[in-house]
């Protein structure tokens, strides 16, 4: 089918749903799958389905409305708390905690729960996927205070990567910042990151984690943002960042 077809019929619903906030492409599919989904009152079993502008879209019953223009949040994450919408063991989650006047917002990868610092937060789906590709070869940047016994030369190696128990990490930018006896304070700059993997590669070297904080995400910094504040990007800086021409709008 075209892309002037597709236009006719309208926007298929799994993207629909990424670009109103409801989940990423890949998990709005999820949701279709498990019956979640409805339009116009009625369950949809494809993500292939099409949504006119008039359509009343609906997720576990809660009518999802036309997605707005694309905005993007800093946000500076506490230690304590799970970046997920729902926490199946009941832990404070970063969404509970945020002002009640936000859109429905997803985020851009994620911190664990002893982790903080910055946390990049979307009302669209599709650009917190686009964000997240390996592909951007944006840096995301961390400042770790370690404890343990260690030399340079241990922590330069890490540029070239390592492989643990099977998992190969990619190139690490690490260096020391400071140090008092076995504690020290790093800085490190890496391009994929993988489920814990600062706090992985740092526990095969031998050294213990003791505060984790991420400061930078791409071109996106957490500067002076408080703990547990949010603030969002300017539509013209993120047009810039992005490299698009026009303003960042949503159509339904």
């Amino acid at each position: 089918m075209s892309e002037d077809e597709d236009a006719a019929r309208g926007e298929r619903i799994a993207k629909w749903l990424a670009r109103a906030g409801v989940a990423s492409r890949r998990d709005a599919e999820k949701i279709i799958a498990e019956g979640r989904v409805k339009l116009g009152g009625k369950p949809v079993t494809q993500p292939a389905t099409f949504v006119q502008p008039q359509d009343i879209v609906t997720v576990d019953g809660q009518v999802v409305h036309e997605p707005e223009r694309t905005r993007l949040f800093r946000y500076h994450k506490p230690p304590g708390l799970v970046t997920t919408h729902r926490d199946p063991e009941g832990r404070p989650t970063v969404f509970e905690r945020l002002p009640p006047a936000l859109p429905r917002l997803i985020s851009v990868g994620r911190l664990d729960l002893n982790s903080e610092g910055l946390l990049l937060l979307t009302n669209d789906g599709a650009l917190a996927r686009r964000l997240e590709l390996p592909s951007n070869a944006w840096v995301r940047r961390y400042r770790v205070r370690v404890f343990g016994h260690f030399d340079t030369a241990m922590l330069a190696r890490l540029k070239q990567g390592i492989t643990i128990e099977g998992v190969r990490y990619g190139s690490i930018e690490a260096g020391l910042d400071s140090r008092k006896g076995d504690n020290a304070w790093l800085t490190m700059a890496l391009h994929e990151g993988k489920n814990r993997e600062i706090r992985r590669v740092l526990a095969y070297l031998g050294l213990e984690v003791s505060r984790l904080l991420r400061v930078a995400y791409g071109p996106f910094q957490l500067g002076q943002l408080e703990r547990g504040a949010v603030e969002e990007v300017n539509p013209k800086v993120l047009r810039e960042q992005l490299g698009l021409e026009a303003p960042v709008r949503k159509r339904g």
